[in-house]
């Protein structure tokens, strides 16, 4: 069964009527098409001869596009600046576990990089784990670290916990 679809039209006197929806009825919403800016096409537009780019220079030549930080020839600022400072190349990156991390492990359990991992304390291991001593650890635990600060292997002792250097 073929359904009519109808179309709801208000009269001036608050009527409604009900005629079916034809083809010729169909319009975009008011505003919501705009018609596109035509330069170039004449004195008449308010858009002609030099089609809204001002007379000569380069912004008004075809295909001008000048780089935002183009400064018309000027030395540009990132030359003008003093260079400072070096990259180390052989720069290594540990990935840091601090000691009241370690809470959260069992009493007396064996901790390495796998464990750290599974945890979710290190993300991803880089150049090796370094032990750091920030916060207090509350049970001994004997834990497995590329590197350690002397402060932190110092906490971990004190409550009978262990450190050890993987080479």
């Amino acid at each position: 069964m073929l359904k009519k679809l109808m179309i709801l039209k208000e009269s001036e006197k608050g009527d409604v009527d009900m005629t079916p929806l034809r083809l010729h009825d169909l319009a975009p919403a008011p505003g919501s098409r705009k018609v596109r800016k035509r330069v170039g096409r004449g004195p008449g537009s308010g858009w002609g001869k030099t089609a809204g780019k001002g007379h000569k220079g380069q912004k008004a030549r075809s295909g001008a596009k000048i780089p935002p930080w183009f400064e018309g020839g000027q030395m540009p600022l990132i030359r003008r600046i003093p260079k400072r400072g070096f990259k180390n190349i052989f720069r290594k990156e540990y990935a840091v576990v601090n000691v009241r991390d370690l809470n959260r492990f069992p009493e007396n359990s064996e901790i390495g990089p796998e464990e750290l991992k599974k945890v979710g304390l290190v993300k991803k291991v880089k150049h090796g784990i370094k032990l750091l001593a920030e916060g207090e650890l509350q049970h001994p635990v004997k834990i497995r670290v590329h590197k350690a600060s002397e402060s932190a292997v110092k906490k971990v002792q004190s409550v009978g916990g262990e450190v050890l250097i993987i080479e």
